[in-house]
């Protein structure tokens, strides 16, 4: 028996060393958009992700006074949570919804079937696109298209309403990026977006500790940069087709929870990587101390989770 626990000790501890191993040696550093597409193409093939987050690929939210929600009831209710906060209920059934950087469609999906909108969901990965066409049932109203969100093949003011839920913190213009969505704004219409961001790094400057820390934080999961919240308001708001007030907020204290359910999650569900295979044990161990790293970064504000809304 005393020998039995010895050799699983140690075969756990031999598989937390490698995928740490791992982890250090092999970075998914930005280098073009080519290689979010790639890692992303990977990551929905692998379907280690899905398997874990479910069909939404994003942080939840967590009520103040029910932080031990369902993970995955979480992030269903952050889609109406931005909904609401955004304005985009506003819209009538029927309007054309842009939602960029869509993942495998999840928020698409709650966008069309629920609050009956007409949306059209784009990502740089052609395996998100045919995951998500997949998953989609023939009577939602959604579409899907493998394109680059700075250089979108849209009219301008073609969309009701923009829809966007960490997809920022993988583009390396911003400035490009909030023309971009603005671009293709109507009048009138609504901009619901939320981002990893970090704090003001320009007015209140890291430490050698949070430097080291955001550096893993980029080149772990493909980010090129992070901009604060404050400066990417700015953005949106120098934008002169934007000719409604930008309103921002930071969101940590309903998102927060997510990081370390997103790991509990692999305990709660077991069966959902043993059943893809030990490579995906190795992935999923391997991911953990990023997700640390995050949790840490966002606790203690070095990131934020920003929200913004605007009228076209």
């Amino acid at each position: 028996m005393q020998v039995n626990l010895i050799i699983v000790v140690l075969s756990l501890l031999s598989i937390f060393i490698f995928s740490l191993i791992l982890w250090i040696t092999n970075n998914r550093k930005f280098i073009t958009s080519k290689n979010v597409a790639s890692a992303y193409d990977s990551w929905t093939n692998d379907k280690l992700l899905e398997r874990l987050w479910g069909e939404h690929i994003h942080l939840g939210f967590y009520h103040p006074r029910n932080k031990h929600m369902d993970f995955r009831k979480a992030k269903i209710e952050f889609v109406h949570q931005l909904v609401k906060w955004s304005g985009l209920d506003n819209l009538p059934k029927g309007a054309r919804v842009l939602d960029v950087g869509c993942g495998i469609g999840g928020s698409s999906r709650i966008l069309a079937d629920y609050y009956g909108f007409n949306v059209v969901g784009i990502t740089l990965s052609s395996e998100q696109v045919k995951r998500a066409r997949q998953l989609t049932g023939k009577n939602c109203n959604c579409t899907f298209k493998v394109m680059d969100a700075l250089d979108m093949d849209f009219l301008d003011g073609e969309f009701d309403g923009i829809w966007s839920v960490e997809a920022g913190a993988h583009i390396f213009d911003k400035k490009k990026f909030a023309d971009e969505i603005l671009r293709l704004l109507r009048p009138g219409g609504y901009l619901a977006l939320a981002d990893w961001n970090s704090r003001d790094l320009i007015k209140y400057p890291p430490s050698i500790i949070e430097k080291i820390v955001l550096k893993q934080l980029l080149e772990q999961w493909v980010h090129p940069a992070f901009i604060s919240i404050k400066g990417f308001s700015s953005l949106l708001s120098s934008n002169n087709n934007s000719a409604g007030l930008v309103k921002s907020e930071n969101w940590n204290c309903y998102t927060n929870p997510s990081w370390i359910d997103s790991i509990i999650e692999g305990i709660r569900r077991p069966n959902a990587i043993m059943s893809l295979g030990p490579i995906a044990i190795l992935k999923s161990i391997r991911e953990i101390p990023t997700i640390l790293l995050m949790n840490w970064a966002f606790g203690s504000g070095l990131m934020q989770f920003g929200v913004y809304k605007c009228r076209g």
